[in-house]
Formats: structure tokens, sequence, C-alpha cells
């Protein structure tokens, strides 16, 4: 799943694409794509979606609008028009969001084909494409008097803005171990399992560390560490281990960097170390970290 520099990546490239530019038509060629907005929270209010869905060519979904904002939080991408109404964008584990230049078909392989389930046409005779062939991503209709706030919340602080004292009282509020802690997008959003193996391993903290044990100065570490990581990460483009691409169907190049996502059972590459990654479920999650290295935690 796209975790926080991946979509930060693919909101760049929308912002360098599509900002700017007006929607003279939406097409959902699914329309079970567009997701109903209950259980979208606003403060303490539930916010219902725009009632605008249709086979084929649709009102809503920023159509005849001009796009003025792409913004993120966490994981979660919106895009926004020049009234304030926004789409929001759940990439799922494979969607992707890619811009197709003109004469280009949205439904032209390799980045297209049957799977595109959405498609914004563009002033400048571009479009703008929702791709997801596993079909757990998802769009959200927001009004303008709603707009990316209410996208956004109900999620915690968002995982390069958090503060230490933040997230050390997210933490010291669960006894879950702190593989779980961190992806609860309650508690700090943005990250899953790619980045918190990365994170803890450059902490020297052990996935199976009880959160209510952090200290403050871990947890300032933790903060450091992260804004580091993920800087890197969006500097490389994100992490393709699969299907990641941004919207201009570039890969990224983090993968090449992991030191302990997927690397279970291999040496540790920390200097002086000699140590091998062990791998077992952490959180329902499959997990790599180096014992020696990460130690505590019960293991």
């Amino acid at each position: 799943m796209p975790e926080l520099p991946e979509v930060e990546c693919v909101r760049r490239s929308i912002e360098r694409r599509v900002l700017g530019r007006r929607v003279v038509a939406v097409e959902l060629q699914r329309t079970d794509i567009l997701q109903p907005a209950e259980g979208m929270r606003r403060g303490s209010a539930p916010v219902a979606a725009t009632p605008r869905v249709a086979e084929g060519s649709i009102a809503g979904l920023l159509c005849g609008q001009t796009v003025t904002l792409a913004t993120r939080h966490g994981k979660r991408l919106a895009i926004v028009g020049e009234d304030g109404s926004a789409v929001g964008v759940h990439l799922g584990m494979s969607g992707r969001l890619l811009v197709f230049d003109r004469g280009t078909a949205a439904r032209d392989e390799p980045f297209g084909g049957s799977h595109t389930h959405a498609v914004w046409q563009l002033d400048d005779g571009s479009r703008l494409a929702f791709v997801d062939h596993r079909r757990f991503g998802g769009l959200w209709d927001w009004e303008a008097s709603d707009g990316p706030e209410a996208w956004f919340a109900g999620m915690g602080p968002d995982a390069l803005a958090i503060g230490p004292a933040t997230l050390w009282r997210g933490l010291s509020g669960t006894r879950r171990c702190l593989k779980a802690a961190l992806l609860d997008q309650q508690v700090v959003a943005g990250l899953g399992n790619i980045y918190v193996d990365e994170l803890l391993y450059a902490a020297r903290l052990s996935p199976l560390t009880p959160a209510d044990r952090v200290t403050r100065d871990q947890a300032a570490g933790l903060v450091r560490r992260m804004r580091t990581l993920l800087n890197r990460a969006i500097a490389a483009g994100g992490s393709t281990l699969r299907d990641y691409a941004d919207a201009d169907g570039a890969a990224g190049g983090y993968q090449l960097r992991h030191r302990a996502y997927g690397r279970g059972g291999l040496r540790c590459l920390r200097r002086g170390c000699g140590g091998s990654l062990v791998v077992d479920t952490v959180a329902s999650r499959t997990t790599a970290w180096c014992p020696r290295c990460q130690p505590g935690g019960g293991h």
C-alpha cells in the first residue's frame, strides 16, 4: 500500500500537471469506486456525500471546476476545486492517479487498461485517471462546505508534522506493541509497514516494545528519524515494490535503500553488528528487525 512518501510524490506530480487546469468532464467506468461519506466525520457530526453518482459522464467530482490545490494528510490525498469542493482519494493497495497527455487514451496500456475506473478530462486535452486493478482504493466527493477538512477529519497528526510531545502522549496511552501503535493512523498518520520497519531499525527499537514504555527522549528520537526517513524516501520518489508509480508513471527508487523491510533472514547492514534480521508477524504484519541492534520487547 502506498504510504506517506508515495502519496506525497503523487501529490507533487498532480500539482505539476493538473493545477490550473479546468475539468471539462468526468467519466466513471465503475460507479462503486465512488464511496459514500457516511462514517467520515468533521468534528463529531457525520458528513454525507453529495448524491451525484451516475454511469458515464457525471456532475460533481470537480466537473466544471478549475483545480486549485492538491493536498495530503497521512496517506490520504485531496484534489480541490476553485469553489472549495474536493475529491478525496485513497490509493488502497494498488491504486494510481495517472496523467495522460493529449491524444493518449487513459485506457491504453501499460498504465491504464481495463482497470481505469474514473477519468477527468482537462481543458488542455490531457486526462487524469484513477486506476486500481486490485480495487481496494476509492474516491469520495466532498461539497464546498466540507472540502478536504472533512476527508482528513479523525486522523492523527501527519507524520511529517507531529511533534515529540504529541507522539509521546499517543504512545504512552496504549499498551500495544510499538509497531502496532505506529501503524495506528489516529496516533500518527502516514506510516505503514514499510516505513515503520525502517523507522524502528533506524531508532534501534524493537517492534515488540510496549508503546507505553517509550521514553520522552526515545519519542523525540523517533520524530527526528521519522522526518529524515520520510524526506529521503520522498526525494527518491518513494518505494516501488509492485504497483506504485507517480502521476507521470515514474517508479520510485527508495526500495533500493531499505535496511529492514523485506530483509528478514539477511545480514544486518549496520556497521559492526554482524547479526541477521529475523522475520515474524507483529501487529498482523510481516515484520523484519535485528534483535542485536533492536533488543528488548520480549524477543
